[in-house]
């Protein structure tokens, strides 16, 4: 077999993607977007599954630009998105083991996931909200957007699973924030990762 060099795979995978795929109706900052995620998973039902506000893109891009800070549900999603946001100059935060966190789950009946969000409630708005793994953190976003929290510049929300997650995402259809996510079960960290991450290329210029 023909060895592809290390710093050509990627754009190899593009390629085939491309190939893949052939026609299709996506503008070119969503392609990039959704291209990285087919990427990413290897899946590329994906193609027919991502939905976007129709300022997802550059309402993300502007909030990458002005370097406004990032919160994500898990430390999976965190570490996938960190060196980007760094080189990007964002403060990255997953409140998962917050001390507090835990406190407010124990109280309030919930989970740290959905405790997370409300504990950052204060610093969501005009921020990114990424959330590729629990919907409850995504039904709690949802609740606070609900009860009058000014929204965040995109939401990312892309929790996987079969219990909520396909639920928690249509009804993130119907927010009038930006947002990125999909139909169906499908989803996760290195979903969201890749999401973001295209974006911040897209941020960067490159």
């Amino acid at each position: 077999m023909h060895s592809i060099p290390p710093q050509d795979i990627e754009q190899e995978s593009f390629r085939r993607i491309e190939a893949a795929v052939g026609q299709h109706d996506w503008p070119p900052a969503q392609w990039a977007v959704v291209r990285r995620m087919i990427h990413a998973s290897a899946d590329l039902e994906l193609l027919h599954l991502v939905r976007f506000h129709p300022q997802a893109v550059a309402a993300g891009v502007a909030a990458l630009r002005e370097r406004r800070p990032v919160f994500t549900d898990t430390r999976m999603l965190l570490a996938g998105v960190r060196g980007r946001l760094e080189r990007l100059g964002i403060a990255a935060r997953c409140l998962l083991d917050d001390p507090q966190v835990a406190d407010l789950a124990w109280e309030k009946g919930l989970t740290r996931s959905a405790a997370a969000m409300e504990q950052a409630a204060a610093a969501l708005p005009g921020s990114i909200v990424a959330i590729g793994n629990a919907p409850t953190a995504l039904r709690r976003l949802l609740a606070l957007l609900a009860q009058g929290m000014t929204p965040p510049a995109l939401i990312i929300g892309l929790p996987v699973g079969f219990v909520d997650a396909a639920e928690s995402k249509e009804a993130l259809l119907g927010e009038e924030c930006p947002y990125i996510t999909l139909v169906g079960p499908k989803g996760g960290s290195a979903l969201a990762a890749s999401a973001l991450n295209a974006l911040a290329i897209l941020a960067e210029g490159e």
